[in-house]
């Protein structure tokens, strides 16, 4: 099966919060995600993760 799609989404680190770490907000819902507050760029909760996922998915 073929790739129809130009460029992957961007593969993000495994979310590594120590266990007195504090978790981000996410950028869209102000929910806590899986990922360390010391975490650079945009952080998703897993929801809206997945919901930026479906519509930036190929519908081809």
């Amino acid at each position: 099966m073929s790739d129809y799609c130009a460029g992957g989404p961007e593969e993000r680190p495994a979310p590594t919060a120590a266990a007195d770490e504090p978790l981000a907000e996410c950028v869209l819902c102000r929910k806590p995600t899986e990922y360390p507050e010391s975490t650079k760029g945009i952080t998703l909760c897993p929801v809206c993760e997945w919901q930026e996922a479906q519509r930036t998915a190929c519908s081809g």
